[in-house]
């Protein structure tokens, strides 16, 4: 059900410097915008049933074609939506409900500020309607918090990032105004609440960044448009931005600009079930998604070396191709990839001696699998029509990009071309080296997934994918979008025994605690990082895996702790699935089957082994029948997981 009216009187004015006040509630009443345009510029005041969650002030698009100075009320618009959506790929859910109030203001600047109020949070972002194209030179934002707040976070000193540092945790007023911080950025509250930061529906413009400004309060921030790029011998790090110039973006006179999301969450389950990134979005155009396949993906980059058991020499050629192929094939999974080596790094026409492409992509669609190409992006750029049409006469079905890097309006404008690109060419993506996700898979169903965080591929380098952080993930990173994580290693390591071994990373945590990442940690396409022949050698756990969806119909926070535990349950049809996981501590949990419907249940369970405290490979499996309401009891060993799918009996 929709409604709109159109309002030309101001709500109210302060008898002090005439300032326009508007409050604006959500639909529930509890969250409230207290709205304020006077000399000093435009502020809010978010309020959760009574307590004050944070003020923002100097909001501002900064252009050569608007006037600097207060912002004058031409009119007012308000509008009420509460409807159904139904997203065309089930990410976490099949339906989201957008439901909001929202106040538009139009100046006679001739911009506009929409703010929208969901029960979940609130968003706000700039129109211009304006003949002429535009020079902005920043969008200012000012957020007040109170000194007591702290903030998970990622810092980098250069807007030239691959978005993989740990997550911080620290008081506000210790963040060190020299450097950035990538959204998303968390804010717990001193009485328990969190906020979230981040944007959504990022088309030709930069990515949102914010910095310390002082005491508790941080303000927004961009990368200026590329003035020129660094070219090197190294085509990893080519492309990136040398000089820049004094302007964040050129842009179309007539447009919106992206969504700033202030999420509010009362527990973690909220963070969960929030979905303002993916609402705010703007829908797709495309006309036909029926050829989007999510699914499991096998690769190559370490497994290709971490062959045993055949009687052919493995590595990036037709033969190692094909065996993944057949894996692939025999337990259900849709894709294989080729990652970095299977060309030339500055040529993707061509393959490497020893691999015939056309002959394995016949092979691979002989047996129902989609085969995959990974792609340095300034390669891709350079080669752009003879690359895509060379794909598309492989019968190449998806791309993996990497070693962006950037989020200039430069580069966020390339992701959106190769999205579309892809679509046209009706192959998947997915996004290394990457920003976080802003709604772009909303527009382009095919963007099936991205990096943006420490993944598994970390392991083999550091200690920073580690079970604290796996904690993090599902309350942070998760928030946005998809993740590549690239969980189920059926190598593991406790803490003590953990070691870095680049060509065949282990994962610290038990086997139980690898194979609930694979439900905690959603993505429509998930990678698996081991070979088949590992995946052979542990059968009973490939099988369990292959079982597993990668879209759902539902998924809830059972129970969690940012960074201590997680249990995570999703739906697909009739059947649950359910992973838990725990940082380094040990723990009990009683968990309740009550949100299931009323009846007797068959439940299949990994749990951790009676000696997982030092073998973290040790594992046990279960089978038993449960009545819907019973308590199950989770015993996790450091670092620990457990598992389970859970099937109607009738």
């Amino acid at each position: 059900m929709k409604g709109c009216f159109i309002l030309f009187l101001v709500s109210f004015f302060c008898a002090a410097g005439n300032a326009q006040k508007y409050k604006l509630a959500a639909p529930d009443k509890k969250l409230l915008a207290e709205i304020e345009n006077g000399r000093q510029g435009i502020r809010v005041t978010l309020i959760k049933e009574g307590d004050s969650i944070l003020n923002l002030t100097n909001l501002g698009l900064i252009t050569d074609q608007t006037a600097t100075g207060p912002l004058q009320v031409k009119r007012i618009k308000r509008n009420t939506v509460n409807e159904v959506i139904q997203p065309l790929i089930k990410e976490k859910s099949d339906k989201y409900h957008n439901s909001y109030n929202e106040l538009v203001l139009t100046f006679r600047s001739r911009q506009s500020l929409t703010f929208r109020l969901f029960n979940e949070g609130m968003a706000y972002r700039f129109t211009t309607d304006i003949q002429d194209s535009l020079t902005v030179f920043d969008e200012t934002l000012n957020v007040e918090f109170q000194t007591e707040d702290s903030v998970y976070f990622q810092s980098e000193r250069s807007f030239n990032a691959a978005y993989e540092q740990p997550y911080e945790f620290k008081q506000l007023n210790e963040l060190d105004p020299a450097r950035l911080c990538n959204l998303p950025v968390l804010i717990q509250k001193q009485r328990g609440k969190f906020v979230m930061i981040t944007e959504s529906d990022l088309y030709n413009f930069p990515g949102l960044w914010v910095k310390s400004d002082g005491a508790s309060r941080i303000r927004a921030t961009h990368a200026r448009y590329p003035r020129t790029l660094v070219t090197t011998d190294n085509p990893y790090s080519s492309g990136q931005v040398g000089e820049t110039f004094d302007y964040i973006a050129r842009v179309a006179g007539k447009r919106t600009y992206p969504w700033r999301i202030f999420a509010v969450a009362d527990h973690e389950e909220d963070l969960i079930s929030n979905n303002m990134v993916y609402l705010l979005a703007s829908p797709t155009e495309l006309k036909d998604v029926s050829w989007v396949r999510p699914g499991v993906v096998m690769f190559d980059w370490w497994a290709k070396n971490n062959i045993f058991g055949v009687d052919f020499k493995a590595g990036i050629n037709t033969e190692t191709a094909k065996y993944f192929i057949d894996f692939c094939a025999e337990k259900g999974f849709r894709y294989f990839l080729f990652d970095d080596g299977w060309s030339p790094k500055n040529d993707l026409l061509r393959e490497v001696p020893g691999l015939d492409m056309p002959a394995v992509t016949a092979y691979a669609k002989s047996k129902g699998v989609d085969v995959m190409v990974w792609v340095i992006w300034n390669t891709l750029k350079d080669q752009w029509s003879e690359a895509f049409d060379q794909f598309e006469r492989w019968g190449i079905k998806g791309i993996k990009m990497d070693f962006m890097n950037r989020d200039d309006q430069q580069m966020v404008a390339f992701y959106e071309a190769v999205a579309s690109k892809a679509a046209e060419k009706k192959m998947v993506v997915d996004f290394h080296g990457a920003y976080k996700p802003c709604g772009l898979s909303r527009k382009y169903p095919n963007l099936l997934t991205r990096e943006a965080l420490i993944e598994f591929e970390q392991s083999g380098v550091s200690d920073s994918d580690n079970p604290r952080h796996h904690n993090l993930l599902p309350y942070i990173r998760m928030f946005t979008g998809a993740m590549d994580y690239i969980p189920a290693t059926m190598r593991n390591a406790n803490k003590k025994n953990f070691r870095h071994f680049g060509d065949y990373p282990m994962g610290w945590g038990t086997r139980a605690h690898a194979m609930a990442l694979f439900i905690i940690l959603s993505s429509p396409m998930t990678m698996l990082p081991g070979s088949p022949a590992d995946y052979r050698r542990e059968q009973e756990c490939t099988d369990f895996l292959s079982k597993i969806p990668v879209e759902w119909d539902e998924s809830r926070l059972l129970t969690g702790k940012i960074g201590a535990y997680t249990v995570l349950a999703r739906r697909s049809g009739r059947n649950w699935h359910i992973g838990a996981i725990t940082n380094d501590d040990p723990r009990m949990i009683d968990l309740s089957t009550g949100f299931l419907k009323p009846g007797r249940y068959h439940i299949e369970i990994i749990e951790d082994g009676v000696n997982a405290v030092t073998a973290a490979t040790d594992y046990k499996r279960v089978r038993r029948s449960f009545t819907a309401g019973e308590i199950l009891k989770l015993n996790l060993a450091p670092g620990g997981g457990w598992l389970a799918r859970i099937t109607p009996e009738q």
